[in-house]
């Protein structure tokens, strides 16, 4: 009878926890469950805000906002925008050519940031009796921005599109 010499080719096996391979193995799940849970918690903790819930009443008034359009192009409006970052200062100049039309005593300007509409700016800019204007801006962010100018009782608007600072300033004209 021959004694049962234990064989030296195959080592002890050792538990899977000690070996590399089950968690190189598990690390891509892993990593995918955890970058499924940020994304998750970013949807909803970041609402989007491009979204309107009463998208019927705006489709409604875009017959008045065309309305405000037509009588910018009847006036013959255009405003011309520069924005000085060295002092902090919003120019411009608004013209007509509407024959016997006085300038607006106060303009509303809205500009709208792309995506975030808590980084808009409202200002109400008073022209001088030819048209131009300057008011105080903090520093204007690096932006795509919509660009709003009405006059106070809302008769007219014009609107634009404003590439900061791409576009060192901008011309917005009625069409």
């Amino acid at each position: 009878m021959q004694a049962s010499v234990p064989n030296q080719a195959f080592p002890a096996a050792q538990p899977w926890w000690s070996q590399r391979w089950p968690w190189l193995l598990m690390l891509g799940p892993f990593v995918v469950l955890v970058a499924g849970l940020y994304t998750g918690w970013l949807a909803f903790s970041q609402p989007d805000s491009l979204v309107v819930g009463d998208y019927y009443k705006r489709g409604k008034a875009i017959n008045q906002d065309l309305r405000r359009d037509r009588a910018a192009s009847a006036l013959g409006l255009s405003a011309e925008l520069r924005y000085d970052v060295a002092r902090g200062v919003l120019t411009g100049a608004l013209a007509h050519t509407g024959a016997g039309q006085a300038a607006p005593r106060r303009v509303l300007l809205h500009l709208a940031h792309a995506t975030q509409p808590e980084r808009d700016i409202k200002l109400v800019v008073v022209p001088a009796a030819d048209g131009r204007f300057a008011v105080a801006l903090p520093m204007l962010e690096r932006s795509r921005w919509q660009v709003l100018l009405e006059d106070d009782k809302r008769e007219w608007r014009l609107e634009g599109s404003w590439q900061w600072p791409a576009q060192r300033e901008v011309t917005v004209r009625a069409d």
